[in-house]
């Protein structure tokens, strides 16, 4: 079967955005409509002509709701094949009119959840009649149309606009895709929620949905495909859930660096900036102003940043952009920019300035999923924290109130640096960064030959994301200039690292905390 005349539309939805408009459409095109509860009220309010589900079925609706379409008459019409001779006779005997249409949005159960309501609110937020119709119209899409969105609503009127009141196979694949997609969603929401409610962590079965917001060009490399999904009720603040107010569109590695930098942004309290460059920050500073840090940030390392990621943990004001206006960048993401800022900044049309409204909370607990081959690899996110009081000195000299803050700093930066992490820190500023090698003694290195090319790593902190397996990772921080340091401890030859420690005369701390970042 090709185009298919639509008759008859069923017709419940929770969300009623554009539903009179819509129903107008089709009662122009002379179709009948049914209805249930709320949507049969607001079409007739509108003055269409409604024939209630329950007069339809002969059966009141009863449980208070929880039963009104499950009647064979309701699915016996959506899913009777109209070329089946068994079908129409099946029709005919038991009286059952074909339904061409089906229209449902489910329950607000994700919304539900979101909003703290009880257990039992969120029970009776869990649809059943809904998806049993979705799920019964796109798969008989052979002969039936099934919407779950109001943004189908438009393409489905012209469809009928343009084939005399049908609609063509191909739109009714395509709406079924998206109903079971819609549907295959909802459970899992649904599933995830019963898990957290039974404090069940690792579910036997993992349901992972997400809902597409944008098509990129390509992945990592252009001859990759890729797209940006967000998940049912995740509304943690950032690259996902933002708002892009100016700037070409952004890439796979815009999205991933931009994340990268404002989760980071995210772990200081001051005015921080943080530049990022393939993943990995290439200057962070906290400052009394923005503009101060940025000052801090860029001297770190200035020929990596060109062409970075800023993340800005305040709303960027006017002394801020007009320093970011000044060197080529790819994105700047921050909670807020003021009117004046964003007046600057639109100099540069196609710099990407993305919103998210608020900071996210570094503490919070979630998840990070990485495919592997043939499977998913899941783990819950970094969100671990130190404080002053976590720290151990492990020397004969204890540090600095100077240097505990620039330890402090230095920890939460090389948290988010690839390991094996290396971070130089100095006045609440890196000052060299050495990320992602093999060895911890070429990060030591590789940190302080940067450092060197631009303010060197003299009178630093240094801070390992894993604890030195040998001292001589140590002693090229020592080389560097580094005065204390700060590390996780728990490595069989800790007594070797710091006696070093000892005599050169620096301090060290230990976290008891490792930040693996691979």
């Amino acid at each position: 079967m090709t185009d298919m005349p639509i008759h008859r539309a069923l017709i419940s939805v929770s969300n009623k955005t554009g539903l009179v408009e819509f129903a107008q459409g089709l009662a122009r095109h002379k179709v009948r409509l049914l209805s249930t509860g709320g949507s049969a009220k607001v079409l007739k309010e509108a003055g269409l002509a409604v024939t209630e589900v329950s007069d339809h079925t002969g059966f009141p609706e009863i449980m208070d709701g929880r039963v009104k379409t499950l009647h064979p008459s309701i699915h016996g019409g959506i899913l009777a094949r109209r070329d089946d001779p068994k079908h129409r006779v099946a029709m005919e005997t038991h009286s059952i009119a074909p339904i061409d249409m089906v229209v449902v949005n489910l329950y607000p159960f994700a919304e539900t959840v979101a909003s703290g309501a009880s257990y039992e609110e969120c029970i009776e937020n869990i649809d059943i009649g809904g998806p049993a119709m979705i799920r019964a119209a796109a798969k008989n899409h052979e002969c039936v149309t099934v919407s779950t969105d109001p943004a189908e609503y438009e393409s489905i009127l012209k469809a009928m606009d343009d084939n005399d009141s049908s609609t063509p196979l191909e739109l009714r694949q395509f709406l079924a895709r998206e109903a079971y997609s819609r549907t295959a969603a909802y459970d899992s929401a649904i599933a995830s929620w019963f898990a957290s409610q039974q404090g069940e962590h690792w579910p036997k079965r993992l349901a992972v949905a997400g809902r597409r917001s944008l098509k990129l060009r390509y992945g990592e490399n252009p001859h990759q495909q890729a797209a940006l999904y967000t998940r049912a009720g995740d509304h943690r603040p950032g690259v996902a859930n933002c708002e892009q107010l100016q700037g070409k569109e952004l890439s796979y590695n815009n999205i991933n660096d931009a994340d990268a930098a404002f989760e980071l942004a995210a772990e200081f309290e001051e005015p921080t900036v943080v530049i990022v460059k393939h993943a990995n920050p290439c200057g962070v500073a906290s400052g009394e102003t923005l503009a101060d840090a940025w000052d801090g940030a860029l001297a770190c390392d200035p020929v990596s940043a060109f062409g970075g990621i800023v993340a800005v943990n305040r709303s960027v004001n006017l002394d801020l952009a007009l320093k970011l206006k000044e060197l080529f960048l790819e994105v700047v993401i921050a909670p807020e920019f003021g009117s004046r800022a964003r007046e600057t900044l639109g100099q540069k049309p196609n710099l990407r300035l993305l919103r998210t409204g608020t900071m996210p909370d570094p503490k919070a607990m979630r998840n990070r999923l990485s495919s592997v081959a043939g499977g998913i690899l899941i783990q819950s996110a970094d969100s671990g924290r130190v404080s002053l009081k976590d720290l151990k000195v492990v020397t004969k000299r204890s540090p600095t109130d100077k240097e505990l803050s620039d330890l402090m700093f230095a920890w939460r930066v090389a948290k988010h640096v690839k390991s094996n992490a290396i971070v130089y820190a100095r006045d609440n500023a890196t000052v060299g960064i050495g990320a992602g090698q093999m060895s911890r003694v070429d990060s030591a290195r590789i940190a302080a030959q940067k450092s060197s090319e631009q303010q060197g790593t003299k009178d630093s902190v240094v801070a390992s994301d894993a604890f030195f397996p040998f001292a001589d990772g140590l002693l090229e921080a020592i080389k560097a200039g580094a005065t204390a340091a700060i590390q996780p401890g728990g490595s069989m030859r800790d007594e070797e690292v710091i006696a070093a420690a000892d005599e050169a005369g620096i301090a060290m701390v230990f976290t008891g905390m490792r930040h693996f970042r691979h």
